[in-house]
């Protein structure tokens, strides 16, 4: 998962902690220690969740950092601290451990009364975020002309887990399934369909399992056959200048994959939409203009016909900056220049403050290059 952040506020402190402190700080102000009882001393009285459970529920090392002021020995202190902390309702037990650690154990029966009033409440006493934010989750991704496998669904349903929190947080979530629905694949798809069609009349019939036999026997004819594949380039040149019957062809095959998804998501209780997608076609118009943006601000460079961008950020086997194409010297452009489209985007229009992407992390490379640049 990757969290393309901007002006992300910082989390709320647990309340559980803050009254923990406010306990010791009252604790504290009894024994008249040197250079505690000022507000900017705070941060001496933190506490933390503790790692193991038989080491309690919250502990804080203050002894530890008092002890010097204090001119005690620090498990020493952490005893004279717990005989000073104030009677209530919720601390079964104070332990001393190590070099002077104080851990709380919190009663079970005040933690069953609080889960249960949390269980009783429609927002379970969770509060919403003090500052919302839009935020696009970027989850699911399937391709077109193909079945989705445990990596799309592993990233659709921890990314919809996601999308539902931030929903309930207050945020508002825009959901973005950015499918692989453009591409030279396309020409050969195409082409074959085109047979399909003249055989059979019904392509729209076919079953997504079928769709995966259909794209392995495009790929074999692209492979095998010459005329095959110089018609399947043809039809790339075509749908990319707006062809309106290999539009036509392209919907065809879009329609069919997503409508096959869509019933997975139905099933599994996914909250994606035939409204959420925002395939790659989606930002094909805008590449022209990355790449020219891109040249005009000096990032990219033309180096061997194609356009580059240098970053010293990644290098290669010989220690030069890496170069990454956003285009190349025969004017396509790549999967780079189409996610920096999409950053721009979901940026621009959308209008983004945090944008987190449920992806494979041997994306993770790819798509650092594309927000570096």
């Amino acid at each position: 998962m990757n969290d393309n952040t901007r002006n992300q506020p910082m989390p709320k402190e647990n309340m559980l902690n803050i009254t923990i402190e406010k306990l010791l700080r009252q604790a504290v102000e009894t024994l008249q220690i040197p250079d505690i009882t000022s507000p900017e001393a705070g941060h001496l009285l933190k506490s933390e969740r503790t790692r193991e459970y038989n080491h309690g529920d919250i502990s804080s090392n203050v002894a530890m950092r008092l002890a010097k002021n204090a001119r005690q020995n620090p498990k020493q202190l952490a005893a004279t601290i717990i005989d000073q902390l104030p009677d209530n309702e919720f601390i079964e037990r104070v332990e001393i451990a190590g070099p002077g650690f104080i851990n709380f154990f919190f009663r079970k029966e005040w933690l069953a009364k609080i889960v249960y009033k949390m269980a009783s409440e429609e927002r379970a006493n969770i509060s919403k975020a003090d500052t919302p934010m839009r935020v696009v989750v970027d989850y699911s991704a399937p391709n077109v002309a193909k079945e989705m496998h445990v990596g799309h669904i592993r990233s659709t349903i921890i990314g919809d887990t996601m999308a539902r929190t931030l929903e309930f947080l207050g945020h508002t979530v825009i959901r973005a399934n950015h499918i692989g629905d453009w591409g030279t694949q396309f020409g050969m798809l195409i082409a074959h369909l085109e047979e399909v069609q003249s055989m059979s009349g019904e392509p729209e019939n076919r079953q997504l399992k079928d769709l995966e036999i259909f794209y392995r026997e495009a790929k074999r004819r692209y492979d095998t056959d010459e005329t095959f594949s110089e018609q399947a380039r043809n039809y790339v040149v075509r749908l990319q200048g707006g062809d309106e019957w290999c539009l036509s062809q392209w919907e065809t095959l879009v329609d069919i994959t997503m409508s096959q998804n869509q019933l997975s998501y139905d099933r599994l209780g996914v909250s994606l939409s035939r409204k959420d997608t925002m395939g790659e076609s989606l930002y094909n118009h805008m590449l022209p203009m990355v790449v020219d943006d891109l040249v005009q601000k000096g990032i990219a460079n033309s180096d061997q016909g194609a356009v580059v961008v240098f970053l010293d950020k990644y290098k290669t086997k010989d220690g030069a900056p890496m170069g990454v194409i956003v285009q190349k010297k025969d004017g396509a452009f790549l999967y780079t220049t189409t996610d920096i489209a999409c950053v721009k985007y979901r940026y621009d229009k959308l209008h983004a403050e945090r944008i987190i992407y449920c992806i494979d992390s041997r994306q993770a490379q790819h798509l650092d290059q594309a927000w570096t640049i």
